[in-house]
């Protein structure tokens, strides 16, 4: 076992994608059997305390399915549709079969805007991480009905001469890894219809063979993307192009088939599964940015504050800070201070300079009084702190 699958074993919080290969049958049929057989792990990783995000494909399928369209959709406005009819059938195997399993599910469709957008970024981040702290299961697709970018494809020419359906963006490869970036997850696990990242087409070519691991990201490997899934928008390029993602800022990504029995707990377990692509640098990104990024303005807190935040559990609530200098907007960094004016810190601002001052000891049920809205409960949230990094 490398010490790269040996760390696996502690990751708590992972995003899991399901391409469309493996939640159906050619893209239309419910792969029942198989889904059930995932649903279960997650399950069973959940009970063990580790936090899960699950990012699913198939609601363009099961919506074919159940407009009874016998030819894959070829237009976007029917596509769309399809997705509009099939994400609510799509939602609800899943909320009926976590729920026998006692675990509640919580529906979220996103866009990549809303990812792009620094504000609507912290806000879906405070939405996923309060979900994993009441401890439901977030099941995430891209909204197909309003967001084009998964399904529009354009035509490429093949090697043999025929034309061939390729997209534009890959079937949440892509928003995989930034919610995996965006919730600071451990591990980003994307599931499909082939073993992982071969040096060829294993379709084509009996000489390709796995690729076990891959330890940072060499642009190279594109090259070996060939023998993507066989439906569904992504392929291989597209799982490549988020592992890249995701490596740099430190988490590692793991390639991998659905068809494995029992591939997460094992894949958890340390086994060679799938290929694992490694970063250079284990620590979260986001936070070193936080740690080394310009301040914009300081928050000074009370020795209490300096207590809990010197614990690592606690956010810093409007209570316990004393003053505030500069000037900042939501999302901008600001420097955590004790009385004296020592740097304990960085963190990510939930309101801008003027709101903090507004709230300067007040307590968090005050809030909505005193500003007249209420987005948060606290100025920086502990997910976005780096205490000690300065």
């Amino acid at each position: 076992m490398s010490a790269s699958r040996a760390r696996l074993r502690e990751a708590r919080r992972l995003v899991v994608k399901l391409g469309t290969q493996v939640v159906t049958h050619d893209g239309v049929e419910l792969a029942l059997g198989r889904l059930m057989g995932l649903v279960e792990s997650l399950a069973r990783l959940r009970r063990e305390g580790r936090e899960l995000l699950l990012v699913s494909s198939g609601a363009v399928g099961m919506g074919r399915r159940a407009l009874g369209l016998q030819e894959r959709p070829r237009s976007l406005g029917l596509r769309q549709a399809c997705a509009a009819v099939g994400q609510g059938h799509l939602m609800s195997v899943y909320t009926d079969a976590f729920s026998e399993l006692g675990l509640v599910t919580a529906q979220v469709l996103l866009t990549q805007e809303d990812l792009a957008e620094r504000d609507r970024a912290l806000c879906l981040r405070t939405t996923l991480l309060r979900l994993l702290e009441l401890g439901t299961l977030p099941v995430l697709n891209e909204n197909d009905s309003v967001s084009v970018r998964e399904l529009v494809e354009h035509r490429r020419r093949s090697g043999g001469g025929s034309e061939a359906l390729e997209p534009a963006f890959g079937d949440n490869d892509g928003l995989s890894a930034r919610v995996a970036v965006a919730t600071d997850a451990d591990l980003l696990v994307l599931l499909t219809d082939v073993a992982g990242v071969f040096t060829g087409d294993p379709h084509s070519d009996p000489q390709a063979r796995l690729i076990p691991e891959i330890e940072g990201f060499a642009e190279d490997l594109q090259a070996a993307a060939a023998g993507g899934s066989a439906g569904g928008t992504g392929g291989m390029q597209s799982k490549l192009e988020a592992a890249r993602l995701v490596t740099a800022e430190g988490i590692p990504a793991l390639i991998a088939s659905g068809d494995e029995p029992r591939v997460l707990e094992r894949a958890l377990l340390g086994e060679s599964l799938g290929t694992l692509v490694v970063p250079r640098e284990w620590r979260p990104a986001r936070l070193r940015r936080i740690a080394v990024g310009e301040a914009r303005g300081a928050l000074v807190v009370n020795d209490g504050a300096v207590r809990a935040l010197g614990a690592g559990k606690a956010s810093l609530l409007p209570i316990g800070v004393t003053a505030v200098s500069g000037e900042f907007e939501k999302g901008d960094v600001v420097e955590i201070r004790d009385q004296s004016g020592r740097a304990l810190g960085r963190g990510l601002a939930n309101y801008d300079a003027a709101a903090c001052r507004a709230l300067l000891g007040r307590h968090s049920e005050e809030i909505e009084r005193v500003l007249g809205w209420r987005g948060y409960d606290a100025l920086v949230t502990r997910d976005n702190l780096a205490m000690g990094a300065l």
